[in-house]
């Protein structure tokens, strides 16, 4: 059953997330990340930073950061169990850093599929914003095997 592209356009409900040193300092270790800033509150400062920088890869992270991340596919009938993960492409606009509070506002922007509905692709962007001002758009592409 081909996913109903009448789902184009659905919302995903926004929700805001503030990233924490810690949280970060994990990120880091667990990406093999080995330049201070992006875990070291001390060297985030003394390199003149407010916090401790996030790289734009931990942007998809906070997006999950949620009771429901994939409650949007849900609501399309989808079954988790088909799901793969497609892609994650994101715009980069201004630097945040720990302690900043994001606001992610997304929607479902495109489903198509491709070898006669065999795979199915739903499209979700997000815009993040701080106190209004764009910092990151992204994009994640989700596979459902039919």
């Amino acid at each position: 059953m081909l996913i109903d592209k009448k789902h184009i356009g659905m919302k995903v409900p926004p929700h805001a997330v503030t990233p924490t040193a810690w949280q970060l300092k994990w990120f880091a270790k667990a990406t093999g990340e080995t330049n201070p800033i992006y875990f070291d509150e001390a060297a985030a400062r003394k390199a003149g930073l407010p916090g401790v920088l996030v790289p734009p890869t931990f942007f998809f992270c906070m997006d999950m950061d949620k009771d429901e991340p994939f409650d949007y596919i849900a609501t399309m009938g989808c079954d988790f169990g088909k799901m793969l993960h497609g892609e994650q492409i994101f715009t980069y606009h201004k630097p945040v850093y720990s302690g900043d509070t994001l606001d992610f506002d997304g929607q479902v922007t495109d489903i198509y599929d491709k070898k006669n509905g065999a795979l199915q692709f739903i499209v979700k962007d997000v815009k993040v914003s701080r106190q209004g001002e764009a910092v990151c758009d992204l994009r994640t592409v989700i596979v459902i095997r039919a």
